[in-house]
């Protein structure tokens, strides 16, 4: 990771965009970006946390609760039991998987292809860090 900012790249892939976005972006003026010395298109960091900040900006409702990690995502499979249920999602370039009640399946219409909010709350979080 460089000083002024983070490989156009890298930052696309933390925003959950293309690069293609990113270049877009910055000449419609919606971001800007950096140079490195050797003239590599550089996005601040502020710029990254500005742009995660507008993204996780909820935009639909929900009823009031608690989790404040609220990712919009789309089912792409459900294994209904007799009591329990997988739900799995994808919210950006994350997959995420809920154990709920099948009654839950049911009530919510939950098939693949229906638009959802994932609300995250977890006790402990676990922080690794990525091979080089």
């Amino acid at each position: 990771m460089e000083d002024e900012g983070l490989r156009i790249g890298q930052a696309a892939a933390l925003v959950g965009v293309s690069v293609d976005t990113l270049r877009r972006w910055e000449t419609e003026g919606r971001i800007t970006l950096a140079r490195s010395e050797g003239g590599q298109r550089l996005v601040p960091l502020g710029e990254v946390q500005r742009l995660l900040a507008e993204r996780r900006a909820p935009q639909h409702a929900t009823v009031a609760s608690s989790a404040r990690n609220q990712l919009e995502a789309v089912v792409v499979r459900v294994v209904r039991g007799a009591a329990a249920a997988t739900v799995e999602m994808q919210a950006g370039p994350y997959r995420l998987v809920a154990l709920t009640t099948a009654e839950s399946v049911d009530e919510l219409e939950l098939e693949p292809g229906t638009p959802v909010i994932a609300s995250v709350k977890a006790t402990s979080v676990v922080v690794g860090l990525p091979k080089e």
